[in-house]
C-alpha cells in the first residue's frame, strides 16, 4: 500500500499543479476579458481529478478536506453547466467567472495549507495552522481573490469577450 500512496500523491500533486497553472490562465483570460479554451477545460478537468482524486487516500473519518474537496465539485459542475451547458449567456457568464474564481481560490487555500504542513519553516511558523502567520497568509489569500473575482466579473460583464 507505501507504494500505491507514494503513486497516487504523485499523480494527484501533479494534477492538481496542473490546476493550479492552467487556473492562473483562465484567471488571465477572464481578467483580460479574453479566453482560452485550452486553459479552460485543462483548468476545469484537472480541478475535477484534484478534489476526486483527493477521497482515493485512506482516511478513518470525514476530514474539512473532504468537505472542501465536495463544496469544489459542486462548484465545479455549475462552472462546467454555464460554460459548457449555457455557453456563458447571460448571467451564465457571471456564473461561470464566480464558480472559476472560487474552485481557483479553493485549490490556493489547499495549496497554502500543504505548503504550511510539510515545508519546514512554514510549519515552525505555525505549527498548527491556528498561528498569525499562517491565518494572514490566507487572509491575504481571500481578499486577493476577492479583488480578482470583483475585478473578472466586472471585465466580462459584456458579450464581447474574445477567444484566443
Amino acid at each position: 500500500m507505501i507504494f500505491g500512496t507514494t503513486l497516487l500523491t504523485f499523480v494527484h500533486v501533479a494534477i492538481s499543479l496542473v490546476g493550479l497553472g492552467s487556473g492562473l490562465g483562465v484567471m488571465y483570460g477572464l481578467l483580460a476579458a479574453k479566453r482560452s479554451e485550452s486553459w479552460t477545460a485543462t483548468f476545469l478537468v484537472s480541478t475535477v481529478l484534484t478534489s476526486a482524486t483527493g477521497f482515493l487516500f485512506p482516511f478513518e473519518r470525514f476530514l474539512p478536506s473532504h468537505a472542501l474537496s465536495i463544496l469544489s465539485l459542486l462548484v465545479l459542475a455549475v462552472a462546467i453547466f454555464a460554460k459548457y451547458a449555457r455557453h456563458l449567456a447571460g448571467a451564465w457568464r457571471q456564473a461561470y467567472v464566480a464558480t472559476a474564481v472560487t474552485a481557483l481560490y479553493f485549490n490556493f487555500f489547499v495549496l497554502v495549507v500543504q505548503l504550511f504542513q510539510k515545508v519546514p519553516v512554514l510549519k515552525a511558523m505555525a505549527p498548527t495552522q491556528s498561528e498569525a502567520p499562517f491565518l494572514l497568509t490566507q487572509v491575504i489569500l481571500l481578499v486577493t481573490f476577492a479583488v480578482a473575482g470583483v475585478a473578472a466579473a466586472i471585465k466580462n460583464r459584456d458579450q464581447t469577450v474574445r477567444v484566443g
